[in-house]
């Protein structure tokens, strides 16, 4: 059976003196911990498919485990919610993970690209159709309709990536993440290297409470490192049909900040963010950030101004909850994924020792849950 891929949205709160107070706590608060925590390895990119069939991955024969030479190859499909599978983040870091896990055990992984909300049922349908074994929803606004699928079809294993799961189900598991904990991260980050006082955010919408909760982070981990910085942070104002795919607005958006004296932006919806990256990279002074995955490897154009990027480990999450599925361990309910801020590549050296000390004790209290990020779930 063939498969088509369907072609298949401010917020204003406000130099050194105290800064420098709560660098001091905060690396005094590092020498009292027991140990630090490494930050996760980032995710490398890979070329994600943009052709209008869904891509297959076809391992070497022997590169399959031994014990599934004679089982039916594994069939993994994955389908976008309203955004493409090469957005050089949230969607691409999942149709790597679902074909990594393809390569890794022999089987074969394909995606289609939803156009409208209204396709979420026909395509996750068009998978079980085909004899998918398991299928990746791919963002919050697929839930119901995953749930509903689980529910219908017991010997299908569902990933809902962004889905938390209010009632267990044993073929459901939801990949969930601590976005604030991300942010309040790159946020403190950005306390601490603003020479303006003054942060924004290019967002999706808060439809999404993922974004929502990267939001709040990054504000409040900015006011954290820096009681006197000023945040300008903007939701795209359209539907979840548009919020992430409007590069122009993003761009746009992100000059408007830059005009008001923003010098550190934190750019979070998918194309519409990317338009944010690219933009600030031609402001010289000024940093971005990137979201979900390590954005040098994705959004190459960025570089110049990408300082760091709050990443959400959905690459190796969905590889790892595949191979759970293939391996008869899968754990249904939610599955809390990890997060960190990707390496500083070539702008290492503008973040100093005393910095990147800082970091590392602002994590470990996270870890330990002596710092609240201040958001609360919805």
């Amino acid at each position: 059976m063939q498969l088509f891929a369907k072609r298949i949205r401010r917020t204003t709160t406000r130099r050194r003196s105290g800064r420098l107070v709560v660098l001091a706590a905060v690396l005094a608060m590092l020498g009292a911990a027991c140990g630090s925590s490494d930050e996760p390895a980032s995710t490398t990119a890979a070329a994600a498919a943009t052709t209008a069939a869904p891509a297959a991955t076809e391992p070497p024969a022997d590169d399959a485990p031994d014990d599934m030479d004679d089982a039916e190859p594994l069939k993994v499909g994955l389908i976008t919610d309203v955004g493409k599978v090469d957005d050089k983040s949230f969607n691409q870091s999942a149709w790597e993970g679902a074909q990594q896990a393809a390569a890794a055990l022999g089987g074969e992984a394909n995606y289609i690209e939803t156009e409208e909300a209204k396709d979420y049922e026909n395509n996750i349908n068009l998978f079980i159709e085909d004899g998918a074994q398991v299928i990746v929803t791919v963002g919050f606004a697929m839930g119901d309709a995953t749930i509903a699928a689980a529910m219908a079809h017991p010997d299908i294993d569902f990933i809902g990536v962004d889905q938390f799961q209010d009632e267990a189900l044993p073929n459901l598991t939801g990949l969930i993440f601590p976005e604030d904990k991300s942010g309040f991260l790159a946020g403190a980050l950005a306390g601490l290297m603003t020479e303006t006082n003054i942060v924004g955010a290019v967002l999706g919408t808060d439809l999404v409470p993922p974004v929502v909760a990267f939001k709040e982070g990054w504000e409040n981990g900015a006011r954290y490192t820096n009681p006197q910085v000023e945040t300008i942070s903007t939701y795209h104002p359209g539907g979840l049909d548009i919020a992430f795919g409007d590069p122009d607005w993003g761009a746009a958006t992100a000059r408007q900040a830059l005009d008001q004296g923003a010098d550190i932006i934190f750019g979070a919806g998918g194309a519409t963010g990317n338009g944010a990256l690219i933009e600030i990279a031609s402001q010289d002074g000024a940093f971005c950030v990137g979201v979900d995955a390590d954005q040098w490897n994705t959004v190459p154009e960025a570089r110049p101004c990408l300082l760091t990027s709050a990443m959400k480990l959905i690459t190796p999450g969905v590889a790892d909850l595949i191979e759970a599925s293939a391996a008869g361990a899968f754990p249904g309910g939610n599955h809390l994924g990890e997060v960190g801020l990707a390496p500083f590549h070539d702008h290492d050296s503008a973040v100093s020792d005393d910095y990147k000390l800082s970091l590392e004790a602002i994590k470990a209290a996270l870890d330990r849950g002596e710092i609240s990020t201040g958001y609360s779930p919805g």
